[in-house]
């Protein structure tokens, strides 16, 4: 999924004065830019169709997933079956990451006249060969993907799916935006000894579409917001802190407003609290 950064988002300790701020929000933006692309740096792709699924969300109302293939997607990191099973019986599955762009909710009507939701998932051509191919990575590829779609659309799918034998995509499927940059710098560090660090997400008002998230990031081993790094996307948390103490990289589930959102390191209590408005359903 493409990240769309803004500028970055730091906050001096709640003692220190606005100057100070000012001087480590201008490093931190210049530090962030040198590791993630712009918005500007993307393009758009037009998927090709791949097969169709059908599941339902929790509620019991209809979804249709378009699995999509492109080149401009990139592969995940080749892996046997026989890694694929281990790696299913390790403690931690979701260090594998699939790459994929999951594009917006589209009403459409299905066989039956009836109103439904379909959402175009696009992934690797090659990978999208090897899954059609092998139905362990089928398996394993639909439960990532439908993650992807929870944590994005804030959904709750059923596992249970079939694929349409007669239809390669339901509705049209519509061109994409990509970022053109891969990102080095996160899969560099992602091997390295960065801890994630303990967090949690509160949404307010707490039963219906939030006004805002706010997220409290627990960092026992920083002294100072000096060595943090934080970037927000539309649905996405980016957190650094330095020397190599801690690595956060989580999508949330609603849309949010980058440029709007703020934070605050309380160095007594060594908790970052990020605040964020979400875009209205």
């Amino acid at each position: 999924m493409a990240l769309k950064t803004d500028a970055s988002l730091l906050s001096a300790e709640v003692q220190e004065e606005d100057t100070l701020y000012e001087q480590l929000l201008l490093q931190a933006e210049k530090e962030m830019r040198s590791k993630f692309p712009t918005p500007q740096e993307s393009k758009q792709i037009r998927p090709q169709p791949g097969f169709c699924v059908k599941t339902r969300t929790k509620s019991n109302e209809k979804v249709f997933v378009n699995v999509c293939k492109s080149d401009q997607i990139p592969p995940p990191p080749d892996l046997s079956e026989e890694d694929l099973v281990t790696l299913l019986e390790s403690e931690d599955p979701s260090g594998y990451r699939i790459p994929m762009s999951l594009g917006e909710p589209h009403a459409e009507v299905d066989n039956s006249g009836n109103g439904c939701t379909a959402y175009d998932l696009v992934i690797n051509s090659k990978f999208y060969n090897k899954i059609q191919n092998n139905k362990i990575f089928m398996e394993f590829f639909m439960i990532i993907g439908f993650e992807g779609l929870e944590n994005k659309y804030n959904l709750e799918l059923s596992r249970e799916w079939r694929m349409l034998k007669n239809r390669r995509f339901l509705g049209s499927i519509t061109e994409q935006n990509i970022r053109t940059k891969s990102k080095p710098v996160i899969q560099e560090l992602k091997s390295s000894t960065c801890l994630e660090p303990e967090y949690r997400i509160m949404a307010e008002p707490p039963d219906e579409h939030p006004s805002f998230l706010v997220a409290e990031v627990s960092l026992p081993e920083v002294d100072s917001a000096r060595s943090l790094l934080l970037d927000l996307g539309e649905d996405r948390i980016v957190l650094w802190a330095r020397p190599d103490l801690y690595h956060l990289d989580i999508y949330i589930p609603y849309n949010i407003i980058p440029e709007e959102s703020g934070s605050q390191f309380n160095k007594n209590s060594r908790v970052l609290t990020i605040t964020m408005p979400v875009q209205p359903a």
